[in-house]
């Protein structure tokens, strides 16, 4: 017996909105009938008898135009859409259709009936018409209040239970988001009020919710109607704005969510789901620098693009800001093979066309940074790769030194020998007046780019020594820097803490709060200067359409914030109370760790940009020759691993003051001991 059985064909089943618009187009086919026997029959003073005796002749016309009148009619609301309409979310689009619709079909009415039958009376058509209307409106829209009934009877059954929400803004965005909290049955939300700065819209109501005020007024509004949440919909506020407004709210313990900006409203893409946690980046002090990415893409327009430490979190988004302008080639190099192979997925996605080139190699590695530029000839090179971390720099200083002042060494070295035009260096302003390994090694980066950029400039680029750790390569492009005349502009780029990246306080704090706390904090009074990846990206860009060489690039950011305030902040924006919910430990500096951080030394000046946000350090002079020779002893001194790289790097660092234990020493007896070492 064949038990192969062929299986039987199953007739699809009709979708649940198709049969709900069937029977829509059946109640149609009635409405439109009894609204035009109902005007005949209001006409005739409600008579029966008065309609079939006296004026059957009447009845007779539109008995014998019904089913012509019927059918055109199920014609004109097929294509006007009427049985494809989602009914829950009717509003004035499906208004304006069922009202054409009742225009044309009228006209039909009026035409049809009395060229073919006959002249019927003018309060037939008339009341025919308007009845037909409402028949074909009500019976749409009645699903919508039947919805809003059973809203707020679902409502009224969990009145105890239900989140109690503030909407800030009265405007398009605010309306779309009370209409969504309203007609739906799972979020058991109760909206109690809207703010908003509009007077003209106070004491009104919106959907049945009150406008009670404005931003003064949330604080005592809160408390009014204990409020557990508050919605910001206003997605057109200026960052200034949105700063103010939000700061009220987070002293009101309620949990925040805000819709991101004004793309939302230009997109439609306006809805609950949309809305997201408020964050720090939202209460920075200062709004967010606006850069002119016109000159990025004139600059980065055609040309090869190398980035080192593009998997970081700097590096990778300087990668797809650089994608987006069209280079003629992009290279991302990395050590680290995890984050530059996702990296890699992710530009392939979204950037199909792009010659990309991703490699493994450390910058710590001359032959192989050779090997990089002698291939594909970068025209700019964006410098992200270092050892930022200060605690764990703090245990290992000559990795510190052998990869971020050595290694750019090493990088600079190779650019200017491969005719690269323009290398921008990222640092950070530890370099200022560093009292930790990581900002001494990253000042020793600015005063490398400073020392090649002279070189280049004043002819003498054959005079920079090969500082490499290996034999045999020594002073071998001396004579071909001469030949080469490189022309090669260095520049760098400073600027503070960013938030989100790898290693920031922000993902620390959040982990903690989830957990429960407690939150830790180095010192009640430390302060930091803030800035988002997006603006840090902006920078080193549009250093690189700036410079002119030798220039050190610092953001102005604002008014610096105390970690201790961003901490309690970001408490409070997640719904707590700061040592109530979730406890605050001091647990002391970290080794090299300061107390504030400082944009400039006092030694340099600022000059201004096109870019009123970004000014020009004036570079501090020094004895670059001598530099140079320290800077040879101390790479011998970190590929040895000594002991005593701090005060090597002190003796050369005049601004670098080592904290706690690993405080100065005479620095002659260091600068004594790296002569020896280099005449061993």
């Amino acid at each position: 017996m064949n038990q192969n059985k062929t299986p039987k064909y199953k007739k699809p089943k009709m979708a649940h909105w198709q049969l709900i618009n069937l029977g829509l187009m059946l109640y149609d086919v009635f409405a439109v009938n009894v609204a035009f026997f109902l005007a005949l029959w209001l006409r005739f003073d409600c008579s029966i008898m008065t309609m079939m005796d006296e004026n059957f002749h009447y009845v007779d016309a539109y008995v014998k135009f019904a089913p012509i009148y019927t059918l055109i009619c199920i014609i004109v609301f097929w294509g006007l859409r009427l049985y494809k309409s989602i009914w829950r979310f009717a509003s004035y689009t499906e208004l304006i259709r069922v009202g054409f619709a009742t225009a044309i079909t009228g006209m039909v009415q009026i035409v049809g009936i009395t060229k073919i039958f006959r002249v019927m009376p003018i309060s037939y058509y008339v009341f025919g018409i308007v009845l037909q209307f409402f028949a074909i409106l009500g019976i749409r829209f009645s699903y919508r209040l039947i919805l809003k009934l059973n809203s707020l009877q679902v409502r009224k059954m969990h009145e105890g239970s239900a989140t109690n929400v503030m909407i800030i803004g009265a405007g398009k965005a605010g309306q779309t988001i009370l209409r969504e909290l309203h007609t739906s049955q799972e979020l058991h939300a109760n909206v109690c009020c809207i703010i908003d700065d509009n007077p003209n819209k106070w004491g009104r109501y919106i959907d049945g919710v009150p406008v009670v005020g404005n931003r003064d007024d949330i604080l005592a509004t809160v408390k009014k109607y204990h409020i557990d949440r508050i919605l910001y919909a206003i997605p057109s506020a200026s960052a200034e704005n949105k700063r103010e407004i939000l700061n009220i709210c987070k002293e009101t313990g309620c949990e925040l969510k805000t819709l991101p900006g004004i793309y939302q409203m230009v997109n439609g893409e306006v809805s609950l789901n949309k809305m997201q946690n408020v964050t720090v980046e939202d209460l920075l002090g200062r709004p967010p620098i606006e850069a002119d990415m016109k000159q990025v893409f004139e600059f980065l327009h055609g040309k090869r693009v190398l980035i080192t430490g593009a998997g970081g979190s700097i590096g990778s988004v300087i990668a797809q800001q650089v994608a987006e302008h069209e280079p003629k080639q992009l290279v991302l190099f990395d050590v680290y093979e995890n984050n530059i192979y996702d990296l890699q997925q992710e530009m392939n996605r979204n950037y199909p066309d792009l010659d990309l080139v991703v490699l493994i190699g450390s910058v710590r590695d001359s032959r192989r940074i050779f090997q990089v530029f002698e291939t594909y000839k970068p025209d700019v090179v964006y410098h992200a790769a270092a050892h930022k971390h200060v605690p764990l720099m703090e245990t290992s200083p000559n990795e510190a030194i052998k990869n971020n002042a050595i290694g750019t060494y090493k990088t600079a070295y190779a650019a200017m020998m491969n005719g690269c035009q323009r290398f921008v260096l990222i640092s950070t302003d530890k370099a200022v007046n560093p009292t930790n390994i990581m900002g001494a090694s990253k000042r020793l980066c600015e005063m490398i780019i400073q020392t090649f950029d002279y070189m280049v400039k004043e002819g003498k680029a054959h005079e920079l020594p090969e500082i490499f750790a290996h034999e045999g390569k020594n002073d071998k492009n001396k004579g071909k820097a001469r030949e080469i005349q490189p022309e090669t502009e260095f520049v760098a780029v400073r600027f503070g803490n960013v938030l989100g990246s790898n290693g920031s306080v922000i993902p620390l704090f959040k982990k903690q709060i989830e957990k429960g706390g407690p939150v830790t904090v180095t010192h009640p009074d430390i302060i930091r200067y803030f800035m988002t990846i997006p603006e840090a990206v902006s920078l080193v860009l549009l250093a690189g359409t700036y410079a002119k060489g030798g220039e050190i690039f610092v953001l102005d950011m604002g008014s610096p914030v105390k970690i201790d305030t961003l901490a309690r902040n970001l408490i409070k924006l997640s719904g707590f109370k700061p040592d109530v919910d979730i406890k605050i430990e001091y647990s002391g500096l970290r080794p090299g760790e300061k107390l504030y951080e400082e944009k400039l030394m006092a030694e340099e000046g600022l000059k201004n940009t096109p870019n009123r946000l970004i000014h020009i350090g004036c570079p501090i002079p020094f004895d670059m020759d001598e530099f140079l020779v320290q800077l040879n002893g101390l790479m011998v001194a970190c590929y040895k691993n000594k002991e005593n790289i701090r005060e090597l790097v002190e003796a050369i660092v005049p601004t670098y003051h080592p904290a706690g234990e690993h405080g100065s020493e005479a620095k002659g007896k260091a600068y004594e001991e790296q002569r020896k070492q280099m005449e061993a």
